[in-house]
């Protein structure tokens, strides 16, 4: 079964005091490429969550996002009461000194001194944290029934095409007696104005025509192309992760359909061997994209 590398996945978890929203997108990529945008306070989970996305996530270029909708900030601050005495005995002992004490409002100037207000990272909440994990696997299970039916399409497009292929080859049977005519037409023409007709020895032009004709017999690549793409179907169909077997397969297609343009020989062949090189192209670009 086909899936694309190409998703989109969202789920949202409503708490008490704050609206979770997960998102993931994935485009193609060798390998997994995997980034993420979480909040500091949940930070610690990041090495989970990266594990549960590769887990069923194999290859792509991943953004994972986690957004935070709260009134409240993940910060608390607190005053720092140990701070705020040491400065008051020190300045109390300075307006005692100069007779200041009375008429000199400490606060005012201890409040904006440094370490009088502690800002400390709120806790994480495991309770809290398995519901947005759940929604995490929620968005990971979207993503992937985005990827399969992106997936669906993806292998009816490259049936389509290599049905195309196949169809293109099954002409070529047609033509290959014209072509054959025609190469020994084309000697027996050049060899009379050459030497003239009467001093070939038709015996060895024979012998000298069915050895060039079987050096550019296609019989070979004609077999071996037509496996090529029966084994491109099979793997599609039986593979979970046939992406880079297609791109393969996709080479060695090309590799026979190069060949029988070379040895083609015939206008009408050439312009089959076109066709078909047209096809490969549009698959080899759909194949990026299959994981």
């Amino acid at each position: 079964m086909i899936l694309s590398m190409t998703g989109y996945g969202k789920a949202v978890c409503e708490l008490p005091n704050k609206k979770i929203t997960i998102e993931l997108k994935s485009l193609n990529s060798k390998q997994l490429d995997l980034s993420t945008r979480i909040p500091s306070i949940y930070r610690e989970k990041e090495l989970e969550v990266r594990s549960d996305i590769a887990a069923k996530i194999f290859r792509g270029k991943v953004d994972f996002s986690l957004f935070v909708e709260s009134q409240a900030t993940d910060k608390v601050a607190q005053i720092n009461r140990a701070a705020i005495e040491a400065y008051y005995k020190q300045l109390k002992d300075i307006a005692d000194e100069f007779g200041q004490a009375d008429r000199t409002d400490f606060l005012r100037i201890i409040m904006p001194l440094p370490e009088t207000i502690k800002v400390e990272q709120q806790q994480l909440d495991e309770e809290e944290w398995q519901k947005i994990n759940a929604t995490i696997g929620e968005a990971i299970d979207n993503i992937i029934a985005f990827r399969t039916q992106e997936g669906k399409s993806l292998e009816a497009d490259l049936r389509t095409r290599i049905n195309l292929i196949d169809g293109y080859l099954q002409q070529v049977p047609q033509y290959e007696q014209a072509r054959v005519d025609k190469i020994r037409n084309r000697i027996q023409s050049q060899l009379d104005e050459l030497v003239g007709k009467s001093n070939i020895d038709e015996n060895r032009l024979e012998q000298e025509l069915i050895f060039y004709i079987e050096k550019l017999d296609i019989n070979e690549e004609k077999v071996r192309l037509k496996n090529h793409l029966k084994y491109f179907v099979e793997t599609m169909e039986t593979e979970d992760q046939p992406g880079k077997k297609l791109g393969f397969i996709a080479q060695e297609i090309g590799r026979e359909i190069n060949t029988l343009g070379s040895k083609a020989n015939e206008a009408n062949l050439q312009k089959l061997v076109i066709k078909m090189k047209d096809e490969l192209e549009k698959i080899k670009e759909q194949i990026l994209n299959v994981l």
